[in-house]
Formats: C-alpha cells, structure tokens, sequence
C-alpha cells in the first residue's frame, strides 16, 4: 500500500517538476533571446534539410532525444522558431536518437543523462543570484528548467522503476500477428513508464541476447519504444502554445507513421539486415541487429515523410487554434486576389477599415477602468496587432509585375495608415495599463475632467472613423480643440501637484495617461483622413451611390 502511494506520489511531483521546468525554460528563452539568437536558429533551420542536421547533431551531442524535443518546443513557444522549422528539428531529433541504441548495442550502457541535471540547476540558479536581471540571469533561468527536466524525468523513473522491475518478458507467450502487437504494446508502456527509449530499447536487446523472445518480437518493442518516446513531447506541451501542440502532434504523428511502416515490412527489413550483416561478414549479433533495425526503419521514415514537411506544416496550423488565431484571421485578404492588385487595393482597404472598428472598441473598452477584464483585453491587442502584421505582408506579397504608379501610391498609403493604426494600437494598450493601474487622483474635479477628457477623445474617434455615428459636431473635431482641451487640463494637473492638491505619483500617472490619450487622437486623425481619401479613390462609383442615397434622405 506505502509503495503504491509513494508510486503515485512520485508520479504527481514528477510530472509537476516537468511542466515546471517546461515554463522556466520558455521564460528563459524568451528573455535571453536577441538577435544573435534569432539569426543562429534561422540559419541553423532555414530550410528542412538543415533543421534535421541540427535535430540529429543536438542528440547526438546531449545522448537524448526528450531534451531536444523538449528544447525545440522552448524555442517554438518563445516564437524564436516556426513550425516548419522546429518540424525538421524533431524529426532530425528522432533518427539521432538510433545513436543511443547503438551505444547500448556495442558498449552495453545506457549514458546517465540525469547526472548533469543537480550542476545545471546549481550553475543555473548562481547565474540568476549573482546577476538577478538580463541576459546572464535568463540563461540561469534555462539551465534552472533543463536541470528540473531531467529531475523531473528521473523522479518518474523511479516512480515506476518498481513496476518495470517487477515485470518478466518471459511471461509472454504471445505469437503470430496478435503478439507482434502485444509486444509492440509492451514497448510503448515501458517507454512511457520510464520515460526513456533507451532503457526500452536496453530491456529488449538484454531479453533479445538471453533468448528469451525472438527478434521479431524484439523489432516490435522497439518500434513500441519509437512511439513511446512521443509521450515527452506531448508532456511538455501540457498547458504550452498551440505551436508548441502542433510540434507535439507532428512528432506523434512522424512516429506512428514510421511504426505502421516498420510494422507492415518488419520482415523485409530484418532480411535487409541479415543481407548486410552477410556481405559485410558480421557475426550474428542480435544487439547490433535491432540497432541497425532501429536506425533503419528511422531513416526509412524521414525518407517517406521529408517531401510533406511543408504540407504537414500547413495542415497543423489549422490545428489547435487559440481565440486569438481565430479572431486575428483576416475577413478580407486572400491569396487570390494578391496577383490583381486592383482588388487586393480594395481588399487591404475593407480589412484596415475593419481594424479600425475594432481598435475604436479596445479604446472604448480601455477607457473604462471599472469594467475592464485587462486578461482579456490584452488578447484583443494580440490580435489587433497580428492583424496589422498580416496586412503589411499582404501589402508587400501583391504582384509587382502589373503595378501603375497610381496603385504603388495606394498601397504606400496603406502601409503608412497601417503603421498609425499600429501606433494607436501600442498606444491605447499603454493608455490601458496606466488607467487600470493609477491611483484616483484626490483631486475630485480633476479626476472628473480626466475621465472627461479620454471618453471625449473616444467620441472624436467615433466620429473620424467609418461606418460609425456620432452626435458630436464635425466642427468640434480638430487637432485645435484637442490640443487646447490637453494643455488645460495638464496645466490643472501641475498646479495641483505643485500645490499638494494631489500626491506627485497621482500626478505623474494621470499626465500620461492624457498624453497617451492625446497621442491616440492625433494618429488617428492621420490614419482616418487618408482612409476616406483613398475610400474616395479606390472605390469611387460607391461613394457617389453614398451621396446620393444621403441627398435623397435629406
């Protein structure tokens, strides 16, 4: 009963060491990376072939596959990474790890990763004491979270070391088709229960060289351990990005496809081997048969599944999407109006007047700091500006073959009202933050006349921007009385301050949330005056149907 209770106990702390060290890692990641990084990881990984170099090099290097896997899906919830990169890095990752059932085959042992998991956390947690902030301290953080990865795996080894120990291959009698797959089951339950192909692959090739099961049975745990060994990366990403879950899914994907294979020719490849062992006059050994197999059936796999990176890429994108991915697809923009710039003109227009409407209600929403869910509203600048990213690429991936000088002029506008409305974006999550965080002034006036002031700011946004009503006068909206209305009133706050009216904290707070309300308002009115401009443009037989249809109600 003690035993099953410390068994269980080990399995909870295991798995939570595990997806802590997932998240200090990422955090890590995402802290000390800069720009050297970026570039290295770019060029490590710019095309596939290069990625599973690296996936194979960095296992070769570290004897495991889990730590790599696990590294490559830091660097894809960071966004240092995309997932066609990180693809090659996984499936390069899973033929380096045939190397350590080559080292169990010829030098008997299993290398000890877990070893340089206690100087990881104490060089790791040194670097963040002694430095506490910056780059040093970030990589203190990455080594802290490889360290509790590997304590974290060996805490479920041992969690179940009972179990694995306790249980005899030589109670299977299984044979034919229906104990291929019970022993290809067996493979995957020691895997996962160890939480390491290679002690899978160690079990079998020591079962394998005593007799007690033939190498059949043997080629089917190790395929078992192949796709035991994807339970790491599905793990690791518990709780991760949805490209963190997609890299995950190729791998599990990547793995079971290889086992199908491996499975459908099993003995046509361990003819193969006997063939190979023959020409180059090997003993027969069945260690060095199942390493071989392993590797085979491996490389056979990337083989089959190298020329659909691209396309499994594309396919899993459209997998695990969050709220945001979902909202911060374009209504508009399509590839196949990109080669008519003519369309893709009026495209990029209809979806930067819908950026608009939907930046007037994160200001709207911003502006009221007793109704504002700030974890949310952060999601809705996530994908406000994703939005803006997306259409600046579509702006610059439009067909330049058939460009008139008219057009060129069109798009540039578009770029340029895109990059104010990216501006109002950053500016409106600043403005946010300050009103959600600040201390009321005591200042029960001023207070009021801020307050005032930012939803006044929203009724000239309303006003300036399309497809919206406003009851305020056209003449009120001008930079003039904006300006007027933000020099009084930030003059009333010095003099409050300046008079302890109002604490200089208060003060200081509330002056930048007008200046960023302000700031707001000016680009806008750049972005809002170019967008009709172009509207009249780009869309002229509309605008004159619009006026007539005002005249006639008139």
């Amino acid at each position: 009963m003690n035993e099953t209770i410390s068994s269980i106990g080990g399995l909870i702390g295991g798995l939570g060491l595990f997806i802590l060290a997932i998240g200090m890692m990422t955090e890590g990641l995402k802290s000390a990376a800069g720009a050297s990084l970026r570039h290295l990881l770019a060029v490590w990984t710019n095309t596939p072939a290069r990625g599973i170099l690296t996936g194979f090099t960095m296992t070769a290097i570290v004897q495991s596959s889990s730590a790599v896997t696990v590294a490559s899906l830091g660097f894809v919830n960071a966004g240092l990474i995309n997932l066609s990169q990180v693809l090659g890095i996984i499936f390069g990752a899973n033929v380096g790890t045939t190397l350590t059932g080559w080292l169990v085959a010829v030098l008997g042992f299993k290398l000890n990763v877990d070893a340089i998991s206690l100087p990881l956390i104490g060089i790791g947690m040194a670097a963040k004491m002694v430095f506490q902030r910056g780059k040093p301290a970030a990589i203190g953080t990455v080594l802290v979270g490889f360290g509790l990865f590997f304590t974290g795996i060996d805490v479920l080894k041992t969690a179940f070391d009972g179990a694995v120990a306790s249980f005899s291959l030589e109670q299977l009698t299984a044979s034919g088709v229906s104990g291929m797959f019970i022993y290809l089951l067996v493979g995957i339950i020691i895997t996962i229960l160890t939480q390491s192909s290679s002690a899978s692959i160690a079990i079998t090739i020591t079962a394998t060289s005593s007799g007690v099961i033939g190498l059949y049975a043997a080629g089917a745990m190790v395929i078992g351990a192949n796709i035991g060994t994807t339970s790491t990366a599905v793990l690791a990403a518990l709780g991760a990005t949805s490209a963190a879950k997609r890299a995950a899914s190729a791998q599990v994907i990547f793995n079971i496809i290889t086992a199908i294979v491996a499975m459908l020719i099993l003995p046509l490849l361990f003819s193969a081997i006997q063939l190979i062992s023959e020409s180059l006059s090997f003993t027969y050994n069945p260690a060095i048969s199942l390493a071989l197999f392993h590797t085979l059936f491996n490389l056979l796999g990337l083989l089959l599944i190298y020329p659909f990176i691209n396309p499994l890429s594309r396919w899993l994108e459209k997998r695990f999407l969050t709220w945001e991915e979902t909202e911060s697809h374009p209504r508009f923009l399509d590839e196949t109006v990109a080669s008519t710039p003519a369309l893709a003109t009026n495209a990029i227009l209809n979806e930067t007047e819908a950026l608009q409407q939907r930046l007037l209600k994160l200001y709207q929403l911003a502006s009221y700091k007793a109704t504002l869910d700030i974890h949310h509203f952060h999601k809705q600048i996530s994908v406000a500006k994703s939005l803006c990213e997306q259409i600046s690429a579509f702006i610059v991936s439009i067909d330049r073959s058939e460009l008139s000088d008219e057009i060129t002029e069109q798009l540039a506008t578009l770029m340029r009202v895109n990059h104010y409305l990216l501006d109002c974006i950053n500016a409106t999550e600043i403005l946010a933050g300050s009103l959600y965080t600040r201390e009321s002034l005591n200042n029960v006036t001023l207070e009021q006349d801020l307050d005032s002031f930012v939803k006044y700011v929203y009724d000239s946004l309303s006003l300036l921007s399309t497809n919206t009503s406003s009851a305020m006068p056209h003449e009120q909206v001008s930079l003039d009385n904006l300006d007027k209305k933000h020099e009084q009133l930030k003059a009333a706050l010095i003099r409050a301050g300046t008079l302890r009216d109002v604490e200089i904290s208060q003060m200081s707070s509330a002056i930048d949330c007008l200046h960023e309300a302000w700031h707001i308002a000016k680009t806008w009115q750049k972005a809002a005056h170019r967008i009709s401009a172009l509207a009249v443009e780009i869309r002229p037989q509309q605008t004159t149907n619009d006026d007539t249809d005002k005249a006639a109600i008139a």
